[in-house]
């Protein structure tokens, strides 16, 4: 169906994520991937959804040479917890921090997504209740240590080790927390 309806559309996915790409090969879409380096700064003001926002349209003003075929999909992912973002840790210590605050409490992943053609452009986002029981040290230790979630908000991969023994509550999209909410950008991208 949306294959159809998007064949003669050059479909341009701007993330690097490897989670991303294999979500939208699920829709069964035909894509290239196409990267633009984007400093991600964003005013100190900015909370919750504003911040994925502002990101996923700041990472689709990279792109100024557009094409009239030329549908690009840009994303933004953070956990937010206790009023504030929790992006991607800087390295080990950062990760066993950011799992240590996690655990025991739930937290909300924010996904938007930022759709541009050469006429229209529309951002949107979703939002996913996670929780996670009390993760003891050395769990924590042996997933940052053998899974390396450094390219990951929140230093975790529900889809990884630490997501099987450590989320025991989801409320909203699975696959918002890996990066993208799928069945959101289906029916934008059916809109087209």
């Amino acid at each position: 169906m949306l294959l159809n309806k998007l064949k003669n559309k050059n479909i341009i996915l701007a993330s690097g994520s490897p989670r991303r790409q294999e979500l939208f090969k699920e829709l069964g879409l035909d894509f290239s991937i196409q990267l633009k380096a984007v400093e991600e700064i964003y005013p100190p003001t900015f909370k919750g959804a504003e911040i994925t926002n502002y990101l996923a349209e700041l990472k689709t003003a990279a792109f100024t040479d557009l094409a009239e075929n030329d549908i690009l999909i840009t994303s933004d992912t953070i956990v937010w917890l206790n009023d504030k973002a929790i992006e991607k840790p800087k390295d080990k210590q950062q990760a066993i921090e950011m799992l240590q605050e996690l655990s025991g409490k739930c937290h909300k992943v924010i996904t938007s997504i930022c759709i541009k053609t050469i006429t229209s452009q529309k951002v949107f986002y979703d939002v996913t209740k996670v929780c996670f029981k009390p993760l003891s040290l050395e769990e924590i230790t042996y997933y940052v240590e053998n899974y390396q979630p450094f390219d990951k908000a929140g230093a975790y991969g529900i889809q990884e080790w630490i997501g099987f023994i450590g989320v025991n509550k989801i409320e909203g999209s699975y696959f918002n927390v890996m990066g993208l909410p799928v069945h959101k950008l289906y029916e934008e991208l059916m809109k087209l």
